[in-house]
C-alpha cells in the first residue's frame, strides 16, 4: 500500500554532512515513490557515516519505524549464505571444486553427482527450480526441500549455463552446512559471523524478536499463468517462483512460521545498521 504523497516523514538518525544527498535521496523516496518505511546505513572505512530510518512499520501506519525496527531481506539472505559457504573453506571443512555429494551423500543423484558449491554459489548448478509440485507451506519444511532437491534432476548441463537460484541456493548451501558443522546456516551465521560482528541479523527469527519484524507489503502484480499451457523452459521458470507456492503475495511472509524457519535464500531479517555491519567487515577483509 502506498503512502500518501506530500511531505515525507519525519527521518530519524544521523547523517554525516559529506553524504547530505543521501538523506535528500532517502526523502525523497517517501514522496516520490510512496514508500512506506525504510532505513539506510553506510559505513566507510569502518565508520558509519549515515544511519537513517522513517516512516512506518505496518500498513495501517500505527507502528513508526525506529531504528531497531527488522525487515525481510530477501535475496540479502544469498550473500550471508555464501558468507557462511566461504567459512566453511576457510576451516577447511569444504573444498569449492569438491561434489557437493562428498558432504551430502544423497544429493548426488539424477545427474547431479558432480555438481560442486562452486557451481552453486555461482548460480550455474543447473537447479534453480523444482520440477515436481509441491504443496503451499513447503519452503517451510527443511526435510522436505533437501529431499525434494535430492530427487531433483539438473535442468540444464551443471557448469554450462547461469540462471539464478531464487529460492534453491539457500537450501543448497545451508544442507552443506548441517551436513559438514551439525547445525544449522542460520545458527552457524550467528556463531560465525553475526554473533562476533554484533550485527542485529537473524536468519530463523526469534520469536522474542517477531515484535520488532515490519510488516511486508507485497506490490500488485499479475496473477501466474495456466501451468498446463507452459512449454518445459516457461515451466522451469514458472517453477521458480511459483514452486512451492509462498512467494506470490505476503499472506506466508508475515506470518510466524515465516519469520521463524531458516530460508536462506528469502527469509533473513535484520536492521539496515546490522546489513551494513556485516558488508562493511567484508568490505575490510572481513575484520
Amino acid at each position: 500500500m502506498p503512502a500518501a504523497r506530500g511531505e515525507p516523514p519525519p527521518i530519524e538518525g544521523v547523517c554525516d554532512r559529506r553524504f547530505a544527498a543521501v538523506r535528500d535521496a532517502f526523502a525523497s523516496n517517501f514522496v516520490e515513490r510512496g514508500e512506506v518505511g525504510a532505513a539506510v546505513a553506510v559505513s566507510v572505512g569502518g565508520r558509519v557515516v549515515v544511519d537513517l530510518w522513517g516512516g512506518w512499520a505496518d500498513a495501517r501506519r500505527r507502528r513508526p519505524w525506529r531504528q531497531e525496527t527488522l525487515v525481510d531481506f530477501f535475496s540479502v539472505g544469498k550473500a550471508f549464505s555464501a558468507v557462511c559457504a566461504h567459512r566453511l573453506v576457510e576451516r577447511g571443512l569444504v573444498d569449492l571444486d569438491a561434489p557437493i555429494a562428498r558432504y551430502w551423500p544423497e544429493f548426488g543423484a539424477t545427474g547431479k553427482e558432480d555438481i560442486t558449491l562452486r557451481q552453486v554459489l555461482s548460480h550455474r548448478a543447473g537447479l534453480p527450480a523444482l520440477r515436481a509440485p509441491l504443496p503451499d507451506g513447503a519452503m517451510l519444511d527443511w526435510a522436505t526441500m533437501t529431499r525434494a532437491l535430492e530427487r531433483q534432476a539438473p535442468w540444464w548441463q551443471p557448469g554450462t549455463a547461469h540462471g539464478y537460484h531464487v529460492n534453491t541456493f539457500g537450501y543448497l548451501v545451508g544442507e552443506v552446512v548441517r551436513r559438514t558443522t551439525g547445525t544449522t546456516l542460520g545458527s552457524f551465521l550467528r556463531t560465525e559471523v553475526t554473533g562476533p560482528l554484533g550485527a542485529d541479523v537473524h536468519i530463523g527469527l526469534p520469536a522474542s524478536e517477531h515484535g520488532r519484524a515490519a510488516e511486508f507489503l507485497w506490490p500488485a502484480g499479475p496473477p501466474a499463468p495456466d501451468r498446463a499451457a507452459l512449454t518445459d523452459d516457461e515451466l522451469m521458470k514458472w517453477n521458480v517462483y511459483w514452486n512451492p507456492p509462498g512467494l506470490s503475495g505476503a499472506g506466508w511472509v508475515n506470518t510466524a512460521a515465516w519469520r521463524a524457519a531458516e530460508i536462506p535464500s528469502t527469509n533473513g531479517h535484520g536492521t539496515a545498521r546490522g546489513v551494513g555491519r556485516v558488508y562493511a567487515a567484508l568490505a575490510r577483509g572481513g575484520a
